[in-house]
């Protein structure tokens, strides 16, 4: 018999950035465990792929159009999602994008470029939990708030202060939330990916130098891919972590610490 706080049947999760890579993978292993899921992405042809992919599982799924950088949108779309599900339980703020440096250094960047990774990945994550938090704290029951970070927010990653800032940035914020909400019963967590094969990553693994050199340093001996982030994300969500809260999970096959 399995264990019975890891069954979802019931709630809803809520993922954005869920269409593909890591939150896809976290969608799929929520729709798994009994619950009704919402995916938020911005790719119309991935938003159906993974409605497609989800649905096998037989529970409700929502695909919805929301680029999270966008504050009305997240408002008008998180509504939608409450009046159509009933309400949600878990938010996993995943939705993020990556820094694009084209070899120069940060005393090169740009302030649009700058500004366009923490409209969406900081900024986005702020409207998205902020809506959440708000729909989590005004009924009973709490819920789980969920960020994903990144191992960039606790080292050092160079042509990439912004994307490390944008994550550090979230790690910190969420320690804010477990402490400020946990009266109402919400908590809130963060993972940190490693190297994870992703959209975001394809470009760093087509090229052989950068895989000849870090592919070694990951004691496990591969990428990370999507399905590596389910049982995390259905932990998060389930009745199994209600006394965890303000934590941080890395999530790397062990290349931190080697």
């Amino acid at each position: 018999m399995a264990y019975p706080a890891f069954d979802l049947s019931g709630k809803v999760a809520l993922v954005t950035g869920g269409n593909s890579g890591i939150g896809l993978g976290m969608a799929d292993a929520l729709a798994q465990a009994g619950a009704a899921v919402a995916i938020w992405g911005t790719n119309a042809e991935k938003n159906r792929a993974a409605e497609r992919a989800l649905s096998k599982h037989g529970g409700r799924v929502l695909v919805q159009a929301c680029d999270v950088a966008d504050e009305a949108a997240v408002e008008r779309t998180f509504a939608e999602t409450v009046a159509t599900l009933g309400r949600v339980d878990a938010c996993f703020a995943n939705a993020g994008v990556g820094g694009r440096s084209g070899g120069q250094g940060f005393v090169d960047m740009t302030t649009a470029e700058w500004r366009r990774v923490l409209s969406v990945n900081l900024d986005g994550a702020f409207f998205t939990l902020r809506a959440a938090a708000r729909h989590m704290v005004a009924r009973p029951g709490g819920g789980s708030l969920v960020v994903t970070a990144s191992l960039a927010a606790i080292s050092g990653q160079a042509r990439g202060e912004h994307y490390a800032a944008s994550k550090g940035g979230l790690i910190s914020m969420m320690k804010a939330l477990a402490v400020e909400l946990a009266r109402h019963g919400v908590r809130a967590n963060a993972i940190l990916p490693g190297w994870i094969e992703t959209p975001m990553t394809e470009r760093a693994f087509a090229w052989d130098t950068f895989v000849a050199k870090v592919l070694p340093r990951v004691p496990v001996r591969r990428w990370g891919v999507g399905g590596d982030f389910g049982g995390i994300a259905v932990y998060l969500a389930s009745e199994a972590s209600a006394y965890h809260s303000g934590d941080t999970f890395v999530i790397d096959g062990a290349y931190s610490i080697f």
